[in-house]
């Protein structure tokens, strides 16, 4: 199952129209915050208990319509199980942004003509950007929930979509393509005709180690200003990040034809391997998005008719792709260099990781041939 979220413009010129979205998604986030308040002091997480006891309040406190109410619940519900599940302390949970969650064909419902949403005055029809957006009406895609976003004094629609994908067979594949990640060179391939593509990461690395220094004058002067700053730079950082990762997956998805098989590494763990690195570069080293870099290569090939396979880490920069031989002084990585120490096979450390990736695509596929 192919699930991706699109963030589409709505165009919303009328200020009557634009007035009654505020007003909508400003009761529909104070409904929140006064059913979060019940639910931290009774602890209940089921929803049908939940709608017994406030269903009837809800609507008549805050005016909601039906679903609206429904709506209310699921997501408080959702965010108190999502406090939980990752072990946070059993708190209040404040929502401090006016926001409406849409079901799909009840609250809101998207045609290639307009956006129609229900407010607390009625529906609402409006206009949106549709570039990009037209291959999603083909009738494969289904439409999920939805979040209407005000932001930047705009107005956008954040909606979950999901298409049943058949991941091409292992025995179809028309290329391998190994592709190791890191700092300096944020990926580094290798595929079947021997071609090496590096996408440079220095930029990015000198952009983020200066929003970091920026960042740490700002927390030193503790004042409000110094930590909207922080925010703002925060928020700024994160659209950067998402950025260069769609366009460098973007990339690789187009320089491959249909049957390619990317192969990359499992950095599930790269978090742990902060004991192994000096407390200055913490930061720049094992910050970066490789797992949001993984899924949007993910989606983006499965919808070329591409498929993305995730090996162990364990020693391809130090295994010789030509001889196979594995020591840890074959890898230089203060130099990023690779030199092989019985065969002398020499070349960069980051180019290294990719071939050996590449290597082990070729025997997952002659793995897969001989189990058929």
């Amino acid at each position: 199952m192919n699930v991706l979220t699109a963030k589409i413009q709505l165009y919303v010129p009328d200020e009557k129209d634009q007035s009654n979205l505020m007003q909508t998604m400003t009761a529909y986030q104070n409904a929140c915050n006064w059913l979060s308040k019940q639910v931290f002091q009774s602890k209940v997480l089921k929803h049908f208990h939940l709608d017994e006891l406030y269903y009837r309040e809800l609507r008549e406190r805050f005016c909601l319509k039906a679903q609206m109410a429904q709506s209310v619940t699921k997501t408080v519900v959702a965010r108190y199980k999502t406090c939980k599940s990752n072990g946070h302390d059993w708190t209040q949970i404040e929502f401090k942004q006016p926001q409406y969650d849409l079901v799909w064909n009840r609250d809101y419902s998207l045609k290639e003509s307009c956006f129609s949403v229900n407010t607390l005055t009625g529906r609402l029809k409006l206009r949106f950007e549709k570039k990009g957006m037209r291959h999603f009406f083909d009738g494969t895609w289904k439409f999920g929930t939805a979040k209407l976003v005000y932001k930047f004094n705009k107005w956008f629609l954040h909606i979950s979509m999901s298409k049943k994908d058949e991941l091409p067979d292992l025995t179809a594949t028309t290329q391998v393509v190994g592709i190791d990640l890191g700092i300096n060179f944020l990926a580094t391939t290798y595929d079947g005709d021997g071609k090496t593509i590096f996408f440079n990461g220095r930029e990015i690395k000198h952009h983020r180690g200066k929003a970091k220094a920026l960042r740490k004058q700002l927390q030193q002067r503790k004042t409000p200003s110094s930590r909207k700053k922080i925010k703002t730079i925060g928020s700024r950082e994160n659209r950067y990040v998402t950025d260069m990762n769609h366009q460098v997956t973007k990339a690789l998805v187009e320089n491959y034809p249909k049957g390619t098989l990317f192969v990359l590494e499992d950095l599930s763990s790269v978090r742990q391997a902060t004991e192994k690195v000096r407390v200055k570069h913490h930061y720049v080293t094992v910050s970066w998005a490789f797992y949001r870099f993984r899924k949007f290569l993910e989606y983006k090939a499965a919808l070329n008719g591409q498929r993305v396979v995730v090996v162990s880490p364990k020693y391809t920069s130090q295994t010789c792709p030509k001889c196979e031989h594995v020591e840890k002084a074959n890898r230089d990585k203060k130099h990023h260099h690779f030199c092989c120490k019985k065969c002398q096979y020499q070349s960069n450390d980051d180019r290294i990781g990719a071939m050996n990736l590449f290597r082990k695509g070729l025997d997952m596929i002659e793995t897969d041939v001989q189990g058929a």
